[in-house]
């Protein structure tokens, strides 16, 4: 079973975490990681422009004027695309990026990018992640006296304080165990991991 050093806020160790084997250490696929990592770059992307034709209009289907006689042209209703506020012809009819994977593939993908971290030793446990304040500065020097640089913090739930302490700091980020993915595991050199945060990671991905 896996195992990691559990530190405090200056960056030693206090406690050994033992690790679900089960999703800290099993077999790390790239075309699985590619295929989830594009999945969610795709499903971040907003849809083209789309726009109403003749039959989606909302208007009425009476006929406007009686067909001969008037020495206008003809006419049907006033959804036509020659009137003002009809339907559009040749207008782009959108076009959506959302992609789809099953469940499974995308909660095994997410165990292995915990493995990769393990394995490359960038998986950091905190016992606790506290901040005399909130404060741009008390969070920077905290950085610093764990040696971090570029990280990802994942909390067992919001936390606000944090979140707003870290919000300006660049090549770091703050994310809850509820919004982990794994598109920000991968991007970020170190993932730390707020003990808290470790028991409901593993109760999430045991479901």
């Amino acid at each position: 079973m896996p195992g990691v050093d559990v530190c405090n806020m200056e960056g030693r160790p206090v406690a050994r975490l033992e690790l679900a084997e089960s999703i800290f250490n099993v077999a790390v696929k790239p075309h699985v990681l590619h295929d989830v990592v594009t999945l969610q770059l795709a499903n971040r992307r907003s849809a083209n422009p789309r726009v109403k034709h003749r039959g989606e209009v909302t208007g009425s289907t009476r006929k406007l004027y009686r067909q001969k006689g008037t020495g206008r042209a003809r006419r049907g209703d006033i959804k036509s695309p020659l009137l003002r506020g009809g339907g559009v012809v040749f207008g782009p009819d959108g076009r959506s990026y959302v992609q789809r994977l099953p469940k499974q593939v995308r909660r095994s993908a997410l165990k292995m990018a915990l493995t990769s971290k393990l394995q490359e030793n960038a998986l950091v446990v905190l016992e606790r992640f506290e901040l005399p304040e909130v404060k741009t500065r008390a969070f920077v020097s905290a950085l610093k006296a764990l040696n971090l640089r570029n990280a990802l913090i994942v909390t067992a739930g919001r936390d606000e304080g944090l979140e707003r302490s870290a919000r300006n700091v660049p090549g770091v980020k703050v994310l809850p165990t509820a919004g982990l993915n794994v598109y920000d595991v991968l991007k970020y050199e170190t993932l730390v991991l707020l003990q808290p945060a470790v028991a409901a990671i593993e109760g999430r991905l045991s479901a």
